[in-house]
């Protein structure tokens, strides 16, 4: 069930939230929190019933050793606390390491070794990474003595709660299980409802009216690619661009919905998309995408492998280690280590830039003017860069798209644009591929050509959902709300969100 679907749309949430709402307010309590995980539940195993005996267990699992440690830590024995503590992230890690890398790891074995090792089709549970490394902070969290065993029900809560155990935010324990015992939780909130609903809505307008149709001009182009068609030019930058706006409206759909789901239960979320494409530099890019990841794998991989406190030569390689690591976290593939190499590699050269200026007397600061657009404009070819690796299946692929941007197929223009201004064609000329943007048609190429501009300029210059009043929220919504509910409402599937494959 999608956030994006008729059946959740018009089903589940109308019930999930009536039956919460209608609860609360009779007996609030242990019976309302009963409802939403039983509600996350269903909702979880709407994909796949076998999910539910992968999820359920781990919950259980956890939350006894996190009872375990703190009951360790109380009676004085830390060493004992100590090795709870690791064998329960051990534990965690197994599980995902069986469920997502067993295949990745036994092609490269097979590879590296010449055996001839059959790969077997293991279940990948939607969200593991994600539910893993919810209880992977619980265990750390209650060993170092800053999480209280909490009830039961609030951490299955804490778990399992719909609008973010499938693709985060990943929630620290202080910021929403307080939550769960403020009495406000079971008083309807009005105000809270309506701009849920609001931020819920504008955020489905950017899944499907903007992410989804740029996905088409991806996954075309990419496609083309991965098939050894050369592509041209512009070609390989519609495809490209495509992809860097896709991700960004998918991803940024799904946590603006994510937020407002969460506001509509009376609820607050962390914030976890905060503008990235406005970056003046990537150590900043890394402070506004994917916002509690990047706090995850900093204090919990970055920090204990010993962060910046070890030289320079150790925070680098800290840095690297932790970059790689979190592109293996996103996808069990080569690629997706490249990736998180490159990014790690960008972060090197950002922190010794940073170093130098220092140096020489000039502290790093938010740059101004031509010097902050020359670094969005850096930043941002930088992460295109990064996401053909991130998209691509091979790396053939990949360096095929890449080829293309740098113009070593041509410069051949689209058919469509020839028929509209047949005094371009002396522009141009090369051998390379040029795909059919827009379905082939001068008005599919006209839609395609008008909406990457768009998607760009919303991206670099609008403000995000979250530095905007209410009210123009709703001058925003107004518009967009008719082309939503044509989509979801005439689409033949609802297209999944990205980032449910990590």
């Amino acid at each position: 069930m999608l956030f994006n679907s008729v059946e959740f749309i018009t089903g589940f949430l109308p019930v999930a939230l009536l039956g919460f709402v209608v609860l609360a307010a009779a007996r609030p309590g242990w019976l309302p929190i009963s409802w939403l995980v039983a509600a996350s539940l269903f909702f979880y195993g709407w994909w796949d019933y076998h999910n539910l005996f992968i999820i359920v267990p781990s919950i259980a699992l956890n939350y006894a050793a996190g009872w375990a440690i703190g009951l360790a830590q109380a009676r004085g024995r830390g060493h004992v606390a100590r090795l709870l503590t690791a064998l329960g992230i051990a534990a965690n890690l197994a599980a995902i390491g069986y469920f997502k890398y067993l295949g990745f790891f036994t092609v490269t074995l097979a590879g590296l070794t010449g055996l001839d090792i059959a790969v077997r089709d293991v279940l990948l549970p939607l969200g593991i990474s994600f539910f893993t490394f919810q209880q992977i902070k619980f265990l750390v969290d209650r060993y170092v003595g800053v999480a209280p065993q909490p009830n039961p029900l609030h951490y299955a809560l804490l778990v399992t709660f719909f609008p973010h155990v499938i693709a985060g935010p990943i929630v620290n324990y202080d910021e929403l299980l307080p939550q769960f015992r403020k009495p406000s939780f079971f008083a309807f909130n009005l105000d809270l409802f309506a701009d849920g609903v609001t931020l819920f809505l504008l955020g489905l307008a950017k899944k499907v009216v903007l992410a989804d149709q740029f996905g088409g001009y991806a996954n075309e182009g990419f496609n083309a690619a991965a098939q050894g068609h050369a592509l041209s030019f512009f070609a390989a930058w519609a495809v490209a661009l495509g992809y860097t706006l896709q991700l960004y409206f998918d991803f940024s759909g799904y946590s603006d919905m994510a937020f407002g789901l969460a506001r509509m239960f009376g609820l607050r979320f962390p914030i976890n998309f905060n503008s990235p494409y406005k970056a003046a530099n990537i150590i900043e890019f890394w402070r506004r995408w994917h916002m509690t990841l990047s706090r995850f794998l900093r204090d919990y991989l970055y920090f204990p492998l010993g962060g910046n406190r070890r030289g320079t030569a150790r925070r680098y390689a800290n840095l690297l280690v932790t970059m790689l690591l979190g592109g293996l976290w996103h996808g069990a593939g080569w690629t997706f280590v490249f990736w998180g190499g490159l990014h790690g590699i960008y972060l090197l050269i950002n922190h010794a830039w940073h170093g130098l200026r220092r140096l020489v007397g000039f502290p790093p600061g938010t740059p101004r003017h031509a010097g902050l657009w020359l670094g969005r404009a850096l930043t941002l070819l930088c992460v295109i860069v990064g996401w053909v690796f991130f998209r691509a299946d091979r790396f053939d692929s990949a360096v095929a798209v890449l080829r293309g941007m740098a113009g070593q197929n041509g410069a051949v223009l689209p058919n469509q644009l020839l028929a509209m201004a047949p005094f371009l064609s002396h522009l141009a000329s090369g051998a390379g591929t040029v795909l059919d943007v827009g379905g082939g048609t001068v008005l599919g190429f006209a839609e395609t050509f008008v909406l990457l501009p768009f998607g760009l300029a919303i991206a670099l210059l609008a403000p995000n959902l979250y530095e905007i009043s209410f009210r123009t929220r709703l001058a925003f919504l107004v518009p967009s709300f008719a082309f939503t509910v044509k989509k979801v409402l005439f689409s033949t599937a609802a297209i999944q969100f990205l980032y449910f494959r990590f």
